[in-house]
């Protein structure tokens, strides 16, 4: 199975609270990224694919290298091969540190990386997962599956918020738990919904 997600900000204090950019009840990051890890685990299995499109962490401490170990450490809990897409916070050097770490998991890497996106064929449909929105104009059967926005949407119907924060979950009929990748099948309802969504506005 492939599931997908973007924006976890593992160890984020400035995630923790409610507020307008992205409510996350909790008061401490360890009860943040325990909650993402056992959700995670609880949906998805050790030889399933996760895309992870960008923001990973956000770990400021010092040394660096303490703070990439912390993350591996995380990185390390979660079931799955994870097809890391660099986000805004995700450093070139945290990429280096877990490509030095590597290790094989269901014979493939645990860690596969890229800098911009990556496009797949899914369901006669193809899907261009990026961090950042992209705005691809009139392309026909492409959806952007992109982060980085937090709990906002992009008003075009063919890009998808698949954030840990997206508003656009309102779409499916029963909301994932909170830090569950979303699976294809949820993809492809996330897709028609805002379709539909986008049909009766315009």
């Amino acid at each position: 199975m492939q599931y997908f997600i973007s924006d976890t900000h593992f160890f984020d204090k400035h995630m923790l609270g409610i507020d307008d950019f992205a409510p996350r009840p909790f008061f401490f990051v360890n009860d943040m990224n325990n909650k993402i890890i056992d959700n995670w685990n609880s949906k998805v299995q050790i030889n399933d694919t996760v895309y992870h499109l960008g923001d990973i962490a956000v770990h400021h401490i010092k040394p660096a290298k303490k703070a990439y170990e912390a993350i591996f450490n995380i990185l390390k809990k979660l079931h799955g091969n994870l097809i890391l897409i660099k986000g805004n916070h995700d450093s070139r050097d945290l990429f280096k540190f877990l490509s030095n770490h590597n290790y094989y998991i269901n014979g493939k890497l645990k860690f596969e990386f890229h800098d911009v996106g990556v496009l797949i064929k899914m369901n006669h449909c193809q899907y261009y997962m990026t961090h950042y929105p992209m705005m691809m104009g009139k392309v026909e059967k492409i959806i952007n599956l992109h982060g980085h926005i937090h709990h906002y949407s992009v008003p075009i119907k063919d890009d998808l918020n698949v954030g840990v924060d997206s508003p656009e979950l309102d779409y499916l009929k029963s909301k994932p738990s909170f830090g569950a990748p979303l699976s294809e099948s949820e993809v492809q309802d996330m897709v028609l919904g805002k379709s539909i969504d986008f049909a009766k506005r315009h």
